[in-house]
């Protein structure tokens, strides 16, 4: 077993398969959405031909709903799993939000929580699309003033609540819709039917994985998580590399890898963030280039899907460090040049 170029294959980062946006949100079942700029370019690496046109169409029309959800941290999901999502990731978060808050001494209580939900209902159902500004001033009128880290925990509670969503993609401002008129109702799944369902997503698009990494990129307890695994049957199978037990589902790919390929990864990309072990592709001694332990995420580059080197995507020229001397003379134009035709489209 080759896991580095598995991944590749499987996380779409090598021959995609994929032409529309919303179809490599839904494979990929929800992606890590921490940088707003950045998330747009995670879909287009796993899209065959990228177009901000589409995906911003795509945002608008909320078939990508964008929301703090697994881990209590922003996700890209697609409308299709977003209900489902929200019932089974959604109790687990909201106890892992309400734990950061109690670690910041901030307590809401329940009259505060329904009062305030209230008006960002109005403001966003109102409005269609709004932003936090508009929050503070709906807020305001009523007399009602609160820091902005309370109002974003108030935020993040109606969006795992299943009431806010994302609104209209704007260039660098975060926006929000009332839900229900953003995101049709679909087909209610039992926890069993979720579990399994989500747990073949995730294997299928991040395998080979562990069941500690399944449980860290979920947010669910390793109980429920064994559980999704053997629901899953023979359609998911074991296999041991260097003493760790990884997981395959019956639709791995293996072809279509070439070699001699850089990639140029966001900051948060699922290629990390997805697994609790990132050392199969990224050298331990590394590990601080491409993130701390404050959960802080760096644009990374990799060759042949092993992580090389860092770059910065807000330049307006390619700039790239390497950790390694052997790298310092390579050409990595290639790769920006893909990443700056789509970035000015």
């Amino acid at each position: 077993m080759n896991p580095i170029v598995i991944r590749l294959l499987n996380h779409q980062l090598a021959a995609p398969q994929f032409a529309d946006p919303t179809e490599v949100v839904r494979y990929m079942c929800a992606m890590q959405a921490q940088e707003y700029r950045m998330m747009r370019w995670a879909v287009a690496m796993r899209t065959r031909k990228p177009s901000l046109k589409t995906f911003k169409k795509a945002f608008d029309e909320g078939q990508i709903i964008r929301l703090h959800l697994m881990r209590g941290t922003w996700q890209l999901v697609s409308a299709e799993d977003y209900w489902s999502m929200i019932d089974l990731f959604a109790p687990k978060a909201i106890a892992v939000t309400k734990g950061w808050m109690s670690s910041n001494k901030i307590s809401i209580p329940d009259d505060e929580l329904m009062q305030v939900r209230d008006i960002l209902i109005k403001t966003a159902a109102d409005k269609r699309s709004v932003t936090k500004e508009d929050f503070v001033l709906a807020l305001a009128e009523k007399d009602m003033k609160m820091d902005d880290h309370r109002l974003s925990y108030h935020i993040r509670m109606a969006e795992m609540a299943g009431i806010l969503c994302s609104g209209d993609l704007l260039p660098m401002k975060a926006t929000y819709a009332f839900t229900a008129d953003k995101v049709k109702s679909t087909v209610k799944m039992d926890n069993d039917e979720a579990l399994a369902y989500f747990t073949r997503k995730y294997f299928q698009s991040r395998q080979p994985a562990t069941l500690e990494d399944f449980a860290w990129w979920s947010g669910l307890n390793f109980s429920d998580c064994r559980k999704g695994i053997a629901l899953l049957g023979n359609s998911i199978h074991m296999e041991k590399w260097k003493g760790r037990q990884f997981y395959l589902t019956e639709e791995c790919r293996i072809r279509g890898f070439r070699k001699g390929k850089f990639l140029l990864i966001p900051p948060y990309d699922e290629y990390l963030i997805s697994y609790k072990s990132r050392d199969i592709v990224l050298p331990p001694e590394y590990t601080h280039r491409a993130h701390n332990n404050s959960g802080i995420f760096q644009p990374i580059i990799a060759y042949d899907g092993t992580i090389c080197g860092n770059w910065s995507p807000f330049k307006e020229d390619c700039q790239a460090s390497f950790f390694e001397e052997d790298f310092e003379s390579v050409d990595v134009s290639e790769a920006w040049q893909s990443y700056n035709n789509y970035r000015n489209k």
